[in-house]
Parts: structure tokens; sequence; C-alpha cells
């Protein structure tokens, strides 16, 4: 699919300026959108929109067709007659302004959100029930399980808060000997992953489903309820800015969670033995960054039993995300080539190996059904020609990263002057530095490569960069907000490899100054990237 020469920015909806400990999809969100309005931008990314499991990762998720009901708008609900205005006066006073506490987040969150769904089933206003009751059969395939899933979860979790070292706890232990070590045992269990639940519910078995629906029935309808909520908020939102000619970037990655309701729901589509855990997990190989490479550990695809099938998960993945935004990331594209495979119960990557992926047939496969993919390629890392040769065919864009193109290699692929024009030229992306941290960091071969390069002294160095991206060939160029801002190290959204701190930057209203739509709006005039109803129509 042929993209149109735009901009963007990227910033995920977590960040926005909200007095509810984290950012949602109410006011500060609109004003985002109009500051992108202003600015002439045209794009919005956002990193993954799913419910985050422990870690608070939008990469690691339960659920693949789920929203994450951190993001609904106390106000929206409000406004809709479910909450009581008196709850502002009950929002917590340590409530940071420019983080996240997502303990203390979840915690008061859930508190409103059970005040609210006691409020809708209240509610005598039918239309309001038709359109909850058409939500919930629309989305069945994936709703019924995950609100179960979850509810379960919640059930498991609270009944062994309090316990310690039970025969339940001892059992699970002696399954898993030698192939779940004691800390993993530990945290499977109090955190209720759903290989913990038991035999019958671990495969699914008919009745002990159907008993645990009854059992749980008011959680599973407020679960369902929150995505009701999420998913009304989320298309308003999405309206307004298509309606401004902003298209979003959305952002999937390529595995799925173990602990998630996709695999508990469909475990044949994974490499899983009969109690319930993977065979082999994903990961990186050793490199020169890590002697041991990544051990990720999201269960990997069964992909013959994919193909066999028509691709059909993966066609519900992708047709579920594309009505939720306009144009998808792929996070780690080269795991549709080659994965690397370590087998389950390894406590490091070094034991894998390459084996071959679905290749060009899940994207025919998807693209008969869905027809023009607006697919954006992550590929970074270790690229073969073989990955580069299947991203070109499919005609997707490939990202370059400015913090990555000043080193010593004049051919260096990041450079702009060696980009062709099907790419997404990023000053950084969620997992680097901010651009003033990088440049901070940096080597002083590095920075002095970067000033020749561009021609400055390097003490505006994330709007330098910015105007290095828009000036590109790239046909989109986008920067996370933390780089319009012009921010340090203090605001990265994550660092890789390490556990704690991350997904947790916000800013402030005064933070979003008109300085910086001014600034955007003239390189993005000056280097061309405003699209004009003209350029549409040509």
């Amino acid at each position: 699919m042929e993209f149109l020469r735009s901009s963007g920015v990227l910033v995920h909806p977590t960040s926005f300026p909200s007095p509810y400990g984290i950012g949602d999809l109410g006011e500060g969100c609109y004003k985002f959108i109009d500051f992108l309005d202003r600015a002439g931008q045209t794009l919005w990314q956002v990193l993954p929109l799913g419910p985050t499991s422990f870690g608070d990762s939008p990469y690691q998720s339960f659920s693949s067709f789920a929203g994450n009901i951190l993001l609904i708008s106390p106000e929206v609900l409000i406004k809709k007659g479910l909450l009581s205005e008196d709850i502002r006066y009950s929002i917590p006073s340590d409530f940071s302004d420019t983080s996240i506490s997502y303990g203390e987040v979840i915690k008061y969150k859930t508190g409103l959100y059970k005040k609210a769904f006691e409020n809708f089933k209240n509610l005598e206003d039918k239309e309001i029930k038709a359109k909850f009751k058409k939500f919930c059969d629309d989305n069945k395939s994936w709703l019924d399980d995950y609100a179960l899933f979850v509810s379960l979860k919640d059930y498991f979790i609270d009944k062994r808060k309090n316990e310690y070292e039970s025969q339940e706890f001892k059992d699970f232990c002696k399954k898993t000997e030698g192939r779940v070590n004691s800390d993993l045992q530990k945290d499977y269990y109090y955190g209720a992953v759903w290989s913990t639940w038991g035999d019958d519910l671990v495969k699914r078995k008919p009745s002990e489903l159907k008993k645990w629906e009854d059992k749980l029935s008011d959680n599973v309808l407020y679960y369902k309820f929150l995505q009701f909520e999420f998913f009304e908020q989320w298309f308003e939102a999405k309206k307004y800015a298509n309606d401004k000619g902003i298209s979003i970037i959305g952002d999937i990655p390529i595995f799925v969670a173990y602990d998630s309701a996709d695999v508990w729901a469909n475990p044949k589509n994974y490499y899983m033995d009969s109690d319930g855990f993977p065979t082999v997990v994903a990961g990186v190989p050793p490199d020169y960054f890590s002697a041991t490479g990544q051990l990720w550990g999201n269960p990997l695809y069964n992909w013959s039993v994919h193909k066999s099938n028509g691709y059909k998960w993966w066609i519900s993945r992708i047709e579920s995300v594309l009505s939720m935004v306009d144009i998808i990331r792929i996070d780690h594209f080269r795991g549709f080539e080659s994965f690397w495979e370590v087998p389950f119960g390894e406590e490091t990557a070094i034991n894998g190996k390459w084996v071959k992926g679905p290749n060009v047939s899940l994207f025919n496969a998807i693209k008969k059904k869905l027809g023009n993919l607006p697919i954006i390629a992550e590929d970074l890392g270790i690229i073969t020609d073989e990955v580069r040769d299947l991203r070109d065919n499919l005609g997707f864009p490939g990202m370059k990263v400015l913090q990555f193109a000043f080193d010593e290699s004049k051919n260096n692929e990041h450079l702009p002057h060696n980009y062709d024009k099907n790419c997404v030229a990023y000053t950084g992306t969620h997992d680097n530095d901010t651009a003033v941290g990088w440049y901070t960091n940096a080597s002083e071969s590095e920075k002095d490569k970067a000033r020749r390069y561009m021609n400055v002294s390097g003490d505006d160095i994330a709007w330098n960069l910015i105007r290095l991206a828009m000036s590109s060939t790239a046909v989109f160029s986008i920067f996370p907000l933390q780089d319009i801002m012009g921010l340090g190290d203090f605001a990265r959204m994550n660092t890789p490899s390490v556990a704690e701190g991350n997904w947790q930057w916000r800013y402030t209203d005064d933070m979003l100054k008109n300085e910086y739509a001014e600034g955007l709006l003239y390189f993005t005039e000056l280097f061309a990237r405003k699209t004009s109803d003209e350029d549409i129509e040509d």
C-alpha cells in the first residue's frame, strides 16, 4: 500500500494529562488531537492498546483483542451519568501529574469502575442496554473468553493472597519441577497464571467452564461492560482525529503473552504441552550487546496449524486492530521470516535456534480477505537479506531511527542519505532514550558526527533531529512527544531489559506549548509533508 508523504507524533494515551493518575481518553486526548491539527500533523502513533499485565508493558497483554480499561475516562463516565461529580473530590492527593503509579491507579480506578458498573446495571435506558448487547454479540468470538479469563484471575489471586505454601501450591510445584524455577513457580501461582487453575479449567472442560461462568457471572458482565466503555470512548476519539485528517498508527507485538486469553482459549495455535505449558518460547540470540541473548518467554505459534485453517486467527487479529486504527506497526517483523526458538525452561536464550516463519503466505491470506494492508514493518535488530526481501516484496515501509545513524559507517542505513522513499524516519522510538538523553550520553565521536552531518552546534539537538527527519525522503517522519518538548532522559518511556520504572511518563497541559505546534507546522510545510485535498485527488 502506497502512503502519502506525512509526519506525526508518537505518544501513548497513558501520557495524557488527567487528574486520575494516568492519561485517558478524556479531555487530555482531545487537546492533544487539537495540537496535532494546529501543528499540521496527520499521524498519531500509539503503543499497543490492549490490557496490560504485570509489569505494565503494552507489549505484554492479557488479550490481543481487548482494550486497556485504564484508558477509560472517569470524566466521560460522569457525562454519561454513570458516575457522580463527587468522585472528583476522592482523587488521591499523591497522584503525580508527570508519572504513573500503576498499583495505586489500578486500585483507585477499579473502585470507580465498580460504581459505574452498578449504576449501569440500574439504568432504565433501553437504547444503551441494546447497544451493550449488540457489542457483546458482535465481539462474542473473543469477549466471552477474555471476560471469563480475567474474572478467573481475579478469583484465584484473591483466594491465594492470604495462603502460604498451601497443598495446592505444593502440588503445582511438584508438577512443574524441572520446567519452572522456584521463583517463577511463585509468580505463576500467586499471579494466577491460567496453567495454575487446575486441569479441568486448563483443558477447558465445557462443564467446568459453564460452572465458573455461572459462579462469576457478575464479574464476567463487569469486564464486558468495561470493554464496551473502552471501545465507546476509543472510537469517539478516533472519529475526532479522523475528522481532522489525522490517521492513527497502532502497534501490535508479533507474539502474544503466555498468560493471556489468546493462549488459554486457543492452545492449539501454539506449541504447548498437555499441562498448559509452552514447549518452546521466543527470544533473540546472543549478540554484541548481550552474551546470553534475550529470553522473552512468549509461546511460539504453531504455524502449520495456522496455515491449515487459512490463518483464521491472524486475519481476525489484523481485522480487529484495523477497526481501531488506520495503520499498523508490527513489532519484530523479522519473526515472520524466521524466529529464535528456545526450549521452555532455559534460563537464557543461548540454546535457541532459528526456525522459518510463515513468510509471504500469511500476508497473502490476510490481504485476500482484507485487501491492501496499511502496515509498517519494525525491522530493527538482526535483519537479513531474506527479511528485507519479505518486507520489500510486501511493499511495507521499514523503520529508520536517527539515534542509530551516527556511528563510523558511511553506509549506515539510518543515515538519511541512504534512505529510499518507502520507510519511516524516527528521531527515536519508545525503546530509545529521548533525543536529548541520547545526545547527552552519546560518545564524543557520535556527537561530532551528528553535529557535522547536520551542520549544527548541538545546542538544540532534539529539533535538529526533527528537522533532519522531516527533510528526509522517508514517506513518514515521526517524533516522540518528548523530543518535541526537548526533554532529557528522565522522560524516557522504556528501557529494554530493565524491569521497573517503565511506561510511566506523563506531561501536563502547560507543557504542550503552541510554539511547538508552530515549529512543527513550519517544517511540515517547508518539507511538503502537509497533505492537502489536491494531493489526495491526484
